[in-house]
């Protein structure tokens, strides 16, 4: 039975961002998760973006089928992602839908259901999306202030002057609605042993257990605590390429998610870099004696050989 873990607390809205800003710097060295509160998106708006999610995973699969991702948007079926190559499983158990940036080039790309089925679901959708981004932003100045750096540095290295936001829905339905596909003896993931490919996620429950966290990834057997539900509050975690750009200081931290055998929803929304962005390892993270451990890479490449790996074998 995991033992669950205390994660520290983050006020977004404190008006000490030093002070803050050290909190952040011990959460990131010590979890590289924690809670963030008074972060700025409206409870309400939580509450109607989860009732729109769960409107479009009730729809039939043929319905949903016809959203199938494409260029990294749209929807994914159960089994149809695997986080995790060294595991047997048939794929995680979940499915998921992904909306990418709504300006630039990119925007064009999303996939949306019709107004006819789902009439608020676009315009609720990218409301909360602004949102969310908007926190991921304000939160990642005081990110940079945990790093000793200026509060706009990673704007001004071209990471965030146009992030590359994606704003994930997930559902895991109780096992019971597979039962038939799962063999007796499998293990079953809702979402195998990870860690995040980009920069920061922020991630949003409904309050039904399974998250869990390992904070020590390259040791084995691996220890697993479960990560409790803090009503209206923001989950962050941090990414591999903030682990790269600070030379394993902040930590990219594995997770993953149980099934209990109930429903399950969530929204995670991943801040990555501009892909156009070098992550390479930041000055003040290295030193004769602590050499970088990674080489330079674009962002862009980074996170397409990851996403790509995931689905492959589907």
């Amino acid at each position: 039975m995991a033992e669950s873990v205390v994660l520290p607390v983050i006020d977004l809205s404190s008006s000490d961002r030093i002070s803050t800003a050290n909190s952040i710097r011990q959460a990131c060295m010590e979890y590289g998760f924690f809670y963030l509160v008074n972060h700025g998106v409206e409870e309400e708006v939580l509450e109607n973006v989860f009732d729109e999610s769960r409107k479009f995973f009730s729809l039939p699969l043929e319905e949903k089928m016809k959203l199938g991702r494409k260029d990294d948007v749209g929807f994914a079926p159960i089994y149809a992602e695997n986080l995790d190559s060294s595991t047997t499983s048939k794929g995680d158990l979940k499915e998921t839908f992904h909306i990418g940036p709504l300006e630039g080039e990119e925007s064009h790309l999303n996939l949306w259901p019709s107004k006819e089925i789902l009439p608020s679901w676009r315009f609720l959708m990218e409301k909360y999306y602004k949102k969310v981004l908007s926190t991921g932003e304000r939160l990642s100045t005081l990110i940079a202030l945990a790093l000793n750096l200026e509060d706009d540095f990673f704007k001004k290295i071209g990471a965030l002057d146009k992030p590359y936001g994606f704003l994930r829905l997930l559902h895991y339905p109780g096992l019971n609605a597979a039962a038939g596909e799962i063999e007796e003896e499998e293990v079953v993931y809702g979402a195998s042993a990870h860690s995040d490919y980009g920069m920061i996620t922020l991630l949003a429950t409904d309050g039904v257990p399974g998250l869990q966290v390992c904070k020590e990834k390259h040791k084995q057997p691996r220890t697993w605590e479960n990560v409790s539900h803090v009503k209206g509050a923001f989950i962050v975690n941090l990414g591999d390429m903030m682990e790269r750009w600070t030379n394993c200081l902040f930590r990219s931290t594995l997770h993953r998610v149980m099934p209990t055998g109930k429903e399950r929803y969530s929204m995670a929304f991943f801040l990555d870099p501009n892909p156009d962005c070098m992550v390479e390892c930041l000055k003040s993270c290295c030193s004769e004696s602590s050499p970088p451990r990674f080489p330079p890479i674009r962002s862009g490449d980074y996170l397409r050989d990851r996403i790509t790996a995931a689905y492959s074998y589907s």
